[in-house]
């Protein structure tokens, strides 16, 4: 197939299948190792190969097969007759019947979701293209239709048994409320039928606004000196949540935990006066500082930061969560940007835990809710009060993780003006292992028109950094690893992604653009397991144990295992991660450029084996053309070696870019291309985090090539070595992992310096 041929939805599987050999759905995908360690360790890397379980006429038969159990009114029929009216005279001969082949069917398929009812012209002509009689062709259509309906009936009758069963369990609910009921005005019992349904019903949420209210005034009041009550905890639900994304969130990465958050639990009654005390005041120190410029905020030189002036803010906030201890570093940032996104929607991800932290997957490695002290008013997060604890990570194994416990306080300023903020909770609850507090941290949400909202972030922490590499001393002192500057581009690219994923309006023109909707959705669902996947196992979290093995120096490759059982979205067995990191002296975007286009792809993916790399299928996702997931296809110089399906996501913002890929099987792909659940495919990611190293502020990451700015790059491989979870790690599995990354290490460096020259 020539490289960049638009591949229509309804032929998707069969393009895709083929010449390789397949294995069944659901199968393990994966960067694999042969069992030739010696080999390995002479340079002879093997490419990946698919296991052989059936052959393409066998994967044909079966896929007709199961098309004709399902839609047996369409895929048989007499052979010239056998429809309606028409009944053999002769009942004791034996019916023949005529088996559709699948081109037969999807091409009759085709043609009935633009015309299900065709004329006899249409009929003949359909008939001549197919090798069909006209009556096979009639008789096809109209058991065709006959099943739609079916299928029609039968989702109606679904939607009215759910609906009636709604109205019952709410009329019971009324009725139990009647029951109840008093009168206003004396507060004596009130007969059945002194009070409308709808009456009673407003008087009810009436009540519940007023209790919610004075719940908040306490909060007020015990701000500003006055006597407060005990303030209950909450166990009412949250709010729906606005977009599914996905069924695995961030939490559920984590493959251990830090002594912090190990020693944490959910708050004390006594404690929670006092957290509503500091989650009242760092509001207010919120607002101000994200409304507010000179001289508590200084603008850089180059003017495209903004610097906290430590002294103004003392004699600003002179109270808070006290002085900074010793041998802390203050980091504090602001930053300003418009996002496509609804400012009310914006709330409701920032106050569930899993959108939040699955949005903010590179920065957030796992987040928990440890308590809820209150859900808020009016059936939305105004007054909203959670404890939480999280891990803040920059990808790459050289800088440590900052592990935070502390409130979010959620409030509603002005209409289409909200604030959502966090502050450290260890003045409440001291520990000496903590490294990092946070100040009043957060952002302003403000509405803005055609759906989109103005957001003012502020970060500001206070870290013991000691940990870092010398590598990224640079980036993260500047304060673009963790700022407020990396949170406003991760979210405005997020934001983008997710439009694009509701977007309905796909043009078809673009070769290998996927308009299925639901193929996209599927295909997009997959790509973010992907990315968290992938996230969740780089950093340098409490939660891996990382080993070192002896390098070149700064190149030292970190590896860690684990074991992967009963996962749907992981191939069992042994899991072996790797990873390093190291310094180009040519810009991100360079880099970037470099490593996601297919074309270049030989140059450093030793698995490919040298073979062409060609894009089959691709989702635009932002305004940048780098934000795309796409499908690829590897085919093997070797004519004997099966072709190998890769799904990449690849992502840039003005902060960092990624470039993220898992090898995935044949059918897997046909059934998620379709709208298929993509949460059993399964997937083990490799892939680039590309940062740059904050030697300058001019555009940082989208610096030109001319430009005096250079790159940190981490390449992380994860591969299955052993299929059996309770296997032991073998020494030339390591040594094979190490020989791999360092071999891609030295390719990308040898052709990046080869363009830089």
């Amino acid at each position: 197939m020539p490289a960049g041929v638009m591949i229509p939805a309804r032929n998707m599987p069969s393009m895709i299948t083929g010449n390789g050999s397949v294995s069944g759905y659901g199968t393990s995908s994966g960067l694999t190792l042969g069992q030739q360690p010696n080999n390995v360790m002479e340079g002879q890397l093997h490419p990946l190969e698919m296991t052989q379980n059936a052959s393409e006429s066998e994967i044909a038969r079966m896929r007709d097969e199961e098309f004709d159990s399902t839609n047996k009114s369409g895929s048989e029929n007499h052979e010239l007759g056998g429809s309606g009216d028409d009944q053999d005279p002769r009942p004791n001969k034996k019916k023949r019947y005529h088996r559709h082949t699948q081109h037969q069917i999807q091409e009759m398929e085709a043609f009935f979701k633009e015309c299900p009812h065709p004329d006899d012209k249409q009929r003949k002509e359909l008939g001549r293209e197919l090798g069909l009689e006209p009556l096979q062709v009639k008789f096809w259509f109209q058991n065709k239709r006959t099943q739609m309906k079916t299928q029609h009936e039968r989702h109606e009758n679904t939607q009215l048994r759910t609906e009636n069963e709604k109205l019952r369990a709410d009329n019971m609910r009324y009725r139990e409320a009647l029951s109840t009921a008093s009168c206003p005005n004396c507060g004596g019992p009130t007969a059945v039928g002194q009070m409308s349904f709808d009456e009673h019903h407003l008087r009810l949420e009436n009540s519940r606004l007023r209790e919610e209210i004075d719940r908040i005034s306490a909060i007020a009041a015990k701000y500003v000196g006055k006597p407060v009550v005990n303030f209950p905890l909450l166990s009412s639900p949250a709010p729906p949540r606005p977009f599914d994304f996905g069924s695995q969130p961030v939490t559920e990465e984590m493959y251990g935990v830090g002594d912090l958050l190990r020693s944490i639990s959910a708050p004390s009654e006594a404690d929670k006066p006092m957290i509503i005390e500091l989650a009242v005041a760092a509001m207010e120190e919120l607002v101000r500082m994200a409304q507010v410029g000179e001289p508590l905020w200084m603008t850089s030189l180059d003017g495209t930061t903004c610097m906290l002036n430590e002294e103004e803010y003392i004699r600003t906030f002179p109270s808070g969560i006290g002085p900074k201890p010793t041998g802390f570093k203050c980091e504090a940032s602001k930053e300003t940007t418009v996002v496509i996104m609804n400012h009310i929607n914006l709330v409701e991800i920032l106050m569930d835990v899993n959108q939040w932290s699955t949005l903010f997957s590179g920065i957030v490695s796992k987040a928990s809710t440890l308590d809820v002290l209150s859900t808020g008013v009016a059936g939305n997060y105004n007054g909203a009060l959670q404890v939480m604890t999280a891990e803040f990570q920059v990808l790459s194994p050289l800088v440590p993780t900052r592990e935070s416990y502390y409130v979010r306080y959620c409030k509603q300023h002005a209409e289409g003006t909200w604030a959502v903020v966090d502050v450290s909770l260890d003045t409440i609850r001291p520990s000496p292992t903590v490294r990092c507090r946070r100040r009043p941290s957060g952002c302003l949400i403000q509405e803005m028109p055609n759906g989109y909202s103005k957001v003012t972030w502020v970060e500001h922490v206070e870290v013991d950094d000691g940990g870092v590499h010398n590598l990224y001393k640079q980036l993260v002192s500047s304060g673009h690893a963790f700022g407020a500057r990396r949170w406003v581009s991760t979210l405005d690219r997020q934001c983008e992604r997710l439009a694009s994923l509701m977007a309905s309006n796909i043009p078809t023109g673009d070769v290998g653009v996927i308009t299925n909707q639901d193929g996209r959705k599927s295909m997009l669902k997959l790509a973010e397991r992907m990315v968290i996947s992938f996230c969740g196992g780089v950093s340098a979290s409490t939660a891996h144990t990382w080993t070192t093995l002896s390098g070149t120096g700064a190149d030292d490759v970190r590896v860690m295992t684990r074991k992967s059982v009963d996962d749907p979205g992981r191939p069992p067995g042994i899991v072996l991660s790797a990873a390093t990191s190291f310094w180009l002296p040519v810009s991100p975007k360079r880099v970037f450029d470099f490593l996601r286009d297919e074309h270049s792809r030989s140059e450093w993916d030793i698995l490919s084996n040298g073979g062409a790399v060609q894009e089959m299928a691709h989702i635009a996702n932002g305004r940048d053309p780098g934000n795309c997931v796409s499908l690829l296809r590897v085919n093997s110089a070797n004519s004997s070696q099966s072709n190998m399906l890769i799904l990449q996501e690849s992502c840039t913002d003005p902060t960092a870019s990624f470039v993220i890929y898992a090898p995935v099987d044949i059918v897997a792909m046909n059934v998620v291309l379709n709208g298929g659940d993509p949460d059993y495919v399964a997937l083990l990611p490799s892939g680039f985090a590309i940062l740059p190293d904050g030697m300058t502020v001019t555009d940082v990451g989208m610096a030109d090539s001319g430009g005096s700015s250079g790159s940190l790059l981490t390449v992380a491989f994860q591969i299955l070595v052993d299929s059996v979870p309770t296997a032991k790690l073998s020494l030339g599995s390591v040594a094979t992992v190490n020989n791999l990354i360092a071999c891609t290490v030295e390719r990308i460096k040898a052709s990046l310096s080869c363009d830089n020259a």
